[in-house]
Formats: C-alpha cells, structure tokens, sequence
C-alpha cells in the first residue's frame, strides 16, 4: 500500500489524494500545470486555435504520477483534461470553483444539472482506488461521503461536496478530536466489506513472510526484538482476521464536515483505501497524528496509550485484539521502511510499538 496512501505522515508518503488542501473534498490548490490535450502550463493561456482548457493539471500532481507509475503516469497525466471535459459533458455538470488535488486525485467543484453541488474526483484505477466505489456503495453515506456517480472504465467519481473547510485536523480539543474519530471508525467498521476487496488475511501473511529477512537489517537488536514482538503478536489473530468494512487510511484530515444545512451529522470520511478486515487495523494512522505532541510530552508511550484506550472505548473494539493488529499496521510500516533501505525503526513505531505491546493478551 505505500506506495499510493495519502500524503504526510499517515502511512507513508505516495500518491493517494487523502488531503484536502483547497475548496472540495480529496484534494489541494491547483496552481496550473503541465498537461496535453488542451491542458495549460503553469496558468499559461491556451493556443488561439483551442478553446480555454477546462481544467489546469498541477505541475505537483503532474510530478507525482510520474514519479510513481512512470510512463503509466505521464500517458495518464496527458490525457487527464479530456477526461474532466469527457465527464463533466457526460454527468451534465457545470464547474463551481477552483480545482484541488491530492497526490494521484484531481477534485473539481461542480454543479450537477439541478442545482446539487457535487465534486467530480478523477483518478487512475489500481489495486487502491480500484476499492473505493464499492466501499463508498456499501456505507452509503453512513459516516462517509456519499458517491452519486460512477464511471467503471475510467475510475472517475460523482461525490457529494463537503466542507474542506472543516477538517478533524482543526479540533483544538485532542481528545474531541480522538473521540469523533473513534466513533466515526465504529460507524464505518460496522458494515460488512463487499465482495471482491483486498483482505487483511492476505496482507498479515505477506507481512509475516517479510519479516525474516528484515530482521538482520536493523541496526538495533532492541528494534529488531520489537519488530520480531510485532510479527508475533499478528501470528495467533491470522485465523480470524474480520470481515469489516476499513478505511484502512482513517486519519483527521480524511474526516470532514458536510455542507452547512446538510444535516449529515458532525463528520463524514473520504478517500478510503478500503479492506476487509478487523477494526483494530484502523487505530495506527490516530495514535500518530499529531505526532509533535506525543513526542514532546514527558512520557510519550502513556500518550499514546491515552489515545489508544479511548479509541478502543468509543469504537467498543476488544483492547487485546485490536493490540495485536495495531502492531500490525505497526509492522506494515517498519518493513515499508527496512525493504527501502532503512536501518532503523522511526520515531513512532518504536513509540507506539511498544507502547501497545502492553495492551496484548
């Protein structure tokens, strides 16, 4: 999965479009950018024998694709205007706004023909997006964003707009802000995964059989006996893996509030990588956020413990359980790591690794 989660701190850095950085869901300001067909270069206006190009593809988007797909990624890139006039002439829809983008997602605001305001999210499909129509079917609306639309062949999604604005990521109250994350997870947990999604079985087992040989790699004997404290933890919970429906990248600033009026409750999740799974997979991206206040506080590991256990309570998971998987994600990250050449653990999963180490059993 790193390769394509979403920006920042959560879960690596890759494509992913998690974070919202302008006026839609999914994404950040658009600034102009390099493009084919009809696309503008750094805001530059279009050759007098064109017509103005629907949408500017940002010169950061535009490196992320071929940083990370390659030529897939620039083919992609090239043709991305054409697809935001293809769909927007397709779903009848009308921009209303600057554009925003994630890492791999382009999200322009639009109005649909009756008036409905809407965001219109283009991206490739692969093994990441590839999940997240079905997932979004499946909660239908009940704690995340709802999709209106759908287009199969190209991956392109009709969402309903919601206040970037407004993201967890703003709740000065740490523990306001842990608790509707917690309470948002056992909303979307509740639902059972659909057919045809990645299982965390397969994941758990993969991670296991990468463990051996990234063992040596470590530096510190004492993180090599934490990661190996990690892999042993996930071995007994392979048998019962769950069949919940999981964001898998649930973190503040993949939590918004819906339109002003829109009566859709306080917080509404975007951008899943869904999996089918246990619920306790989910915690890991919530015990590192905001990370500078875990690191600064006299005894980091009770801080995060503190988050961990209120998470537990608000999403009723069984705090056992949810340990061994927490370590987990914990492994998931630290091997990411070591196999890109890393020769010791970061900050945080030693932090949390051992932190939550106390909570197996």
């Amino acid at each position: 999965m790193k390769p394509t989660s979403s920006l920042g701190a959560f879960d690596g850095a890759g494509p992913g479009g998690g974070v919202v950085h302008g006026g839609v869901v999914g994404g950040g300001v658009v600034s102009g950018a390099a493009a084919a067909d009809g696309g503008a270069v750094d805001g530059a206006a279009a050759p007098a024998d064109r017509p103005a190009p629907l949408v500017d593809v940002p010169p950061e988007l535009a490196a992320n694709h071929t940083d990370f797909f390659g030529a897939a990624g620039s083919v992609w890139i090239a043709g991305l205007p054409a697809l935001a006039r293809e769909r927007m002439a397709g779903w009848r829809l009308t921009r209303d706004g600057p554009a925003a983008h994630g890492v791999v997602a382009l999200v322009l605001p639009v109005r649909c023909a009756d008036g409905t305001r809407a965001a219109l999210k283009l991206q490739p499909v692969d093994e990441e997006t590839g999940g997240e129509p079905a997932a979004l079917r499946a909660w239908h609306g009940r704690g995340a964003v709802r999709l209106l639309d759908h287009h199969p062949a190209s991956g392109s999604m009709l969402l309903e707009r919601l206040d970037a604005a407004r993201s967890l990521a703003a709740e000065p109250d740490e523990r306001a802000a842990v608790t509707a994350l917690a309470a948002l997870l056992g909303r979307l947990a509740a639902v059972p995964a659909p057919p045809g999604l990645r299982r965390l079985a397969d994941l758990a087992a993969d991670l296991l059989r990468r463990v051996p040989a990234a063992l040596p790699r470590l530096a510190d004997p004492a993180e090599a006996r934490l990661l190996d404290a990690c892999a042993g933890a996930v071995r007994p919970l392979l048998a019962e893996p769950g069949d919940r429906l999981l964001h898998w990248d649930l973190h503040y600033a993949n939590v918004l509030a819906p339109l002003p009026g829109a009566d859709r409750g306080d917080w509404l999740a975007i951008d899943p990588k869904p999996l089918a799974g246990d619920p306790g997979f989910e915690l890991f991206p919530a015990l590192r956020n905001r990370w500078p206040a875990i690191a600064a506080d006299s005894a980091p590991r009770n801080a995060v413990l503190r988050r961990y256990d209120l998470m537990t309570e608000v999403a009723a998971l069984d705090r056992g359980r949810a340990a061994g998987w927490t370590l987990g994600r914990v492994l998931q990250n630290a091997l990411w790591d070591i196999e890109s050449g890393a020769t010791h653990l970061a900050e945080d999963q030693v932090v949390v690794g051992g932190a939550v180490l106390r909570r197996v059993g």
